[in-house]
């Protein structure tokens, strides 16, 4: 009996801890959309996520370690640890063949990327003008969307469908997938997600893939 005690114990306060640290996460990604980077505290971190504050500090050290791991999970929504050109939305986009089809599909995926990290990538943005490490933070996320769109354009260069070259399919993702034209459309102007999907959807498959 001693031993079926200790396991559920540790069983429990593994639960416990991973309910605490999503959280934890929650909290710090609604703080930081809402009130910005330098308006978010560890301490309303901890309220609104019902822990005590030394249970933010063990679980995440400081606030650049809660920016970083919130925008990982606001990237691939949930907290595997998996990139997101090997996540099954983004492999179903690569494996369709017609290009014009295969923007579209990347273009309902990216609308709901959108969704979970242009409220963030503000966030992030407005730091980044303060403060040091936020910036070089800022690179990196910049750094990686711009190598990921680099292997789209590279996959569509190999479907033979490509009207506009590789470098340039490249810059005309990276160019519209930061999340400022969501914002614009979605945000400001009242557009729908489908609505913002499908037009941009469509101008890919207008403006990149051959008639």
């Amino acid at each position: 009996m001693g031993d079926v005690k200790r396991r559920y114990d540790a069983s429990r306060r593994r639960e416990q801890a991973a309910e605490n640290r999503a959280r934890i996460l929650a909290a710090a990604r609604e703080s930081f959309e809402v009130r910005g980077y330098g308006g978010t505290t560890i301490a309303e971190i901890a309220r609104t996520a019902g822990v005590a504050a030394e249970t933010v500090y063990a679980t995440f050290r400081n606030k650049p370690t809660l920016l970083y791991r919130a925008w990982d999970i606001a990237v691939g929504g949930d907290e595997q640890d998996v990139h997101l050109l090997e996540r099954p939305e983004l492999q179903a986009v690569f494996a369709e063949p017609d290009l014009p089809t295969r923007l579209r599909l990347f273009a309902a995926v990216n609308t709901v990327v959108m969704r979970r990290t242009a409220g963030l990538r503000l966030a992030v943005e407005t730091a980044a003008e303060s403060e040091p490490a936020v910036a070089v933070f800022l690179e990196g996320i910049d750094a990686a969307r711009f190598a990921a769109m680099g292997v789209h354009a590279l996959r569509a260069k190999e479907t033979g469908q490509l009207a506009v070259s590789e470098e340039e399919c490249r810059d005309v993702l990276f160019a519209m997938t930061d999340g400022t034209l969501w914002r614009t459309l979605v945000v400001r102007q009242g557009w729908s997600d489908d609505r913002y999907a499908t037009w941009l959807g469509t101008l890919w498959a207008t403006t990149l893939a051959a008639p």
